[in-house]
């Protein structure tokens, strides 16, 4: 295909303009001297003066116009695509195979009594992109490293399951089990790339459109970041993104750019798969979503190649001496060119060849039928192939390839280019009679008439077959493949947490530092001390580990290239290529990648990461949930820390900064173990068992959550006869009420238990109650545990009832139960219905507020005085006190002013 320099026309701003050359024999000079650059010192050299020439063109002021797009047409020129090493006839019936399989399977989903559907058109039309990925360039794991790692686009999963069928990875039964999980087990296949339900063959969750790129930018970074730190050898690791144009409208897709090109990750190719339509319309109908894509990641400094057009257009592009072909091309709208995708050949020839007497020259001696059939270079396995080498040879940058498909090619006129594709599950027979003739399967009439249609397989000793076990041989086994090299950790020595459960002695200090100093002690350790892998968004100072920098330093590729504003100082900031911790800039979504990346690494790479993700709690979950949501899905382990948790303990900061329900978000990630820790020895305890839950024998594909706070407290020494059990399960009695004559019990988490042991002072001192006072440490597991055994008694009726663990272990406790917690009443609420007796919970339900710490709670009523009222009421309402003590309570502590508060300890802002 000619090439930019073939022709007139110089695109300035993504637009061509037709700028006369006055001197072309000098002209030719300057492009001959560039290419003898390229021949004898290579790219990078001729890379180096052409940026040399922009400065100092700019210099001179000499207006350089951003290249921000170029012509639509392929960047690589039909001269400099390299010889396709496959052999093409063979690799069009395994990919005809292929694409059969994979709408047979979706249309036998969507069979009467099924009914459960599937997704054809898009792999219809990325189909070709990804058979030159299997055939030559994705790398398998058979030689004991990572090998590739490859994020499917989700849609496009009934091809990648059709590609295993025919290498006996998947068998018949399981094709018939798509999105049959339960009913068809162990046969049943998931809709979407999901490790969680396909443990052994998919690697990465990418169905929820958006998370799939900014998951690929953060594991190429990831990859050289282990590589960097000694942990693995990556170099031979590329990572490859299948994206949608429509996709790309995501915010994470697009967000993070910079920081691969910033990084250099030429380990990391984007393709996208631009058959110009979203799920139920045009991605771009009246403009051009590739030149948009293009002037996108070009700004953001990524290599771009353009794969527009398939072979059969390279002899018109060769007659277009004027240019007027290509700005044919370059001025038709997208919404246009769907419109061809689904028009015969006169119309194209009347439409788009016929308003110039020129371009109507160009095919004059084309029939209707071949103009049709001109066709995109997403669907040319040679365009394909030069492509993807250009991408994986390139240096310096990362690459995305912009690939020109039609939605549901091959699938027959009902389907090709349609807006309503997607919604469509189900072919015809007739649609399967052309779909079958287009293919040239060999299916009779008969078999597709007479039921559900079949699948196709050529035999296991066919030429195809064979060719495909070769190629992926050659390639390093088969893909996708996930596969658990890791062995369990050495974990640290019981003495590794002494410190830490000592207590604070009289030194107050939020339990944030408390986690902090554990953590440093940790990474001591010479076993798993470097495995740490520290997170945050841009707050390491604020949450107190500017401690680290000396030591463990904050990873740049490039080192530190200058001299720190706060080089004198103890904690100054440190950067080196061999840093431990990942300072990610504003970006919550760029650290949970970088959680999910190296949460994964223990399989992905065989080496265990042990990630430690420190945020504002309020932007945790409720920010990033989904991907917490992937991070569960790809089986990733770490450790998630909200800091400055709670809805009142950094109320100076206000409404937004105010987190009184992440915990409750947490309880609905079934992977995720959360808990609400009061003292350093409780997170000794949890962070202690969450290493032994996710690396040591018998791992779990679990992460845990810690919320934690910044308000200061005196942490109290571990008890003697502490229950670590009662710690870990979620519940045990941190104090019991040594005055008062009449019982009643108060649960207690994180920065509330302080008030509920105030509490209790204050009703033995005042109100004859005894109060025993339990720390909650885990509302979340309490139920999660419950819940399990009722289901159990459920369908095992005939086999004694067990009892959940907070029921046992509050059996027996006298009195009415008061919960509070600085979340919203709905956390400990979780646990009501198996409390065993008066249940009544307080939490700080609404909105919060900028105002001291003491005001908030008094508001929200959660401070020490109004848990003596609702211990109070409750009493009364059982009839062991009078109620007239109640109003009394009200008027002796003020409860109705929030300003008669005690404003509390300082420090509610960040």
């Amino acid at each position: 295909m000619a090439s930019g320099s073939d022709r007139n026309p110089i695109i300035i701003g993504g637009l061509p303009s037709q700028v006369p050359d006055f001197d072309p024999e000098e002209t030719q000079e300057w492009l001959d001297s560039l290419d003898a650059a390229v021949d004898e010192r290579g790219r990078e050299r001729a890379r180096y003066l052409m940026l040399r020439l922009i400065e100092r063109a700019r210099e001179k002021r000499v207006a350089v116009p951003e290249m921000r797009s170029t012509d639509y047409v392929n960047t690589i020129a039909t001269r400099d695509e390299p010889f396709f090493p496959g052999n093409e006839e063979i690799e069009r019936k395994v990919l005809n195979a292929t694409r059969w399989n994979a709408a047979v399977m979706v249309s036998r989903a969507q069979r009467p009594g099924i009914g459960v559907g599937g997704h054809i058109a898009t792999f219809a039309s990325s189909a070709s992109l990804y058979d030159v990925g299997f055939n030559h360039f994705f790398r398998g794991k058979d030689e004991g490293d990572g090998g590739d790692q490859i994020f499917f686009q989700g849609h496009a999963s009934p091809g990648v399951y059709a590609r295993a069928f025919l290498l006996d990875r998947l068998t018949e039964a399981q094709l018939d089990g798509f999105r049959q999980e339960k009913s068809k087990f162990p046969n049943g296949l998931s809709s979407y790339p999901h490790p969680r339900l396909m443990p052994d063959f998919w690697e990465f969750p990418t169905v929820s459109m958006g998370l799939g790129p900014i998951g690929a930018i953060y594991q190429a970074r990831m990859n050289r970041y282990m590589e960097a730190r000694g942990i693995a050898d990556t170099s031979k690791s590329h990572v490859w993104a299948f994206l949608g144009d429509g996709e790309m409208d995501e915010p994470e897709s697009l967000g993070q750019l910079s920081i691969a090109a910033r990084e250099g990750l030429d380990n990391l190719t984007f393709v996208v798969n631009c058959n110009l339509q979203r799920l139920d319309g045009p991605v771009r109908g009246n403009g051009k979503i590739i030149q948009e894509l293009e002037s996108q990641f070009r700004g953001a400094g990524w290599n771009v190649i353009k794969l527009v057009w398939d072979r059969s257009w390279d002899p018109l592009l060769a007659q277009d001496r004027d240019g007027i072909l290509v700005n044919k091309l370059n001025t038709t709208p997208d919404g246009q060119f769907q419109t061809y995708a689904t028009e015969t050949g006169a119309y194209i020839r009347e439409h788009f060849f016929g308003d110039d007497h020129r371009l109507r020259a160009m095919v004059e001696g084309m029939s209707d039928d071949q103009i049709l059939h001109l066709g995109r270079g997403g669907h040319d396995h040679k365009k394909i192939f030069a492509a993807y080498k250009a991408a994986v040879e390139h240096t310096g940058q990362p690459t995305v390839i912009l690939a020109q498909t039609v939605k549901g090619w091959t699938l027959g006129p009902n389907f090709e280019g349609r807006n309503a594709t997607h919604q469509m599950k189900k072919l015809t027979v007739d649609d399967l009679k052309r779909f079958r003739d287009r293919l040239h399967i060999p299916v009779t009439d008969q078999q597709l008439e007479s039921g559900v249609p079949p699948y196709y397989h050529p035999g296991r000793d066919s030429e195809e077959i064979q060719y495909m076990h070769d190629r992926r041989k050659a390639l390093g086994g088969y893909v996708p493949t996930r596969v658990v090299r890791a062995k369990p950790l050495e974990l640290p020595e019981d003495r590794t947490y002494e410190a830490v459960k000592k207590g604070s002695g009289q030194q107050s200090i939020a339990t944030t530092m408390a986690f902090v100093r554990l953590l440093k002690d940790l990474m001591r350790d010479k076993e798993i001390g470097k495995r740490f892998v520290l997170i945050a968004p841009d707050e390491y100072r604020t949450f107190g580990m500017d401690s680290f920098f000396p030591s463990a330093k904050i990873y740049n590729p490039l080192g530190q290239q200058y001299e720190a504003v706060d080089r004198e100082l103890l904690l100054a900031y440190k950067e080196s290529p061999t840093g431990q911790m990942l300072h990610d800039g504003i970006s919550e979504a760029g650290c949970t990648a970088s959680l999910i990346a190296a949460g994964s690494a223990y399989a992905t790479h065989g080496e265990p990461l042990i990630p430690v993700y420190v945020f504002y709690s309020m932007f945790g979950f409720q920010r990033t949930g989904d991907q917490f949501w992937q991070m569960a899905d790809q089986l990733s382990r770490g450790f998630v820390l909200g800091a400055t948790a709670g809805r009142t303990t950094l109320t100076g900061e206000g409404l937004q900064h105010a987190d009184g329900h992440s915990q409750l978000l947490a309880s609905t990630n079934p992977a995720c173990v959360a808990y609400d820790p009061a003292f350093g020895f409780e997170i000794a305890h949890i962070v202690k068992d969450g290493l032994r839950r996710m690396y040591g024998e018998n791992a779990e594909d679990v992460f845990y959550y810690l919320t934690v706070y910044n308000e200061p407290i005196q942490h109290p020494a571990e008890p003697a006869d502490v229950d670590v059990d009662g710690i870990l399960k979620g519940l045990y009695r941190f104090s019991t009420g040594r005055a008062g004559a009449i019982p009643a019990q108060i649960m207690a988490s994180g920065v509330a238990v302080p008030w509920a042991l105030e509490a209790q002072r204050i009703l033995a001192e005042e109100w004859n109650v005894r109060a025993d006072v339990w720390s909650a440490t885990s509302w979340n597991e309490l139920r999660r545990e419950a819940v399990t055994v009722d289901e159990h008694n459920l369908l095992h009726p005939e086999e004694e009832q067990q009892v959940p663990y907070v029921t046992r272990k509050l059996s027996g406790a006298e009195g009415p139960f008061v919960a509070v917690s600085d979340w919203m009443r709905s956390v400990p609420d979780q646990i009501a219905r198996w409390v065993p007796g008066t249940y009544s919970s307080l939490g700080a339900d609404g909105f919060g507020f900028a105002d001291t710490r003491g005001a908030a709670r008094r508001y929200f009523h959660i401070d020490a005085e109004s848990i003596v009222l609702a211990v109070l009421t409750e009493l009364a309402r059982e009839g062991k006190m009078d109620r007239s003590v109640l109003k009394q309570a009200v008027d002796r502590y003020q409860l109705l002013d929030v300003s008669a508060a005690d404003p509390g300890a300082a420090g509610g802002d960040a």
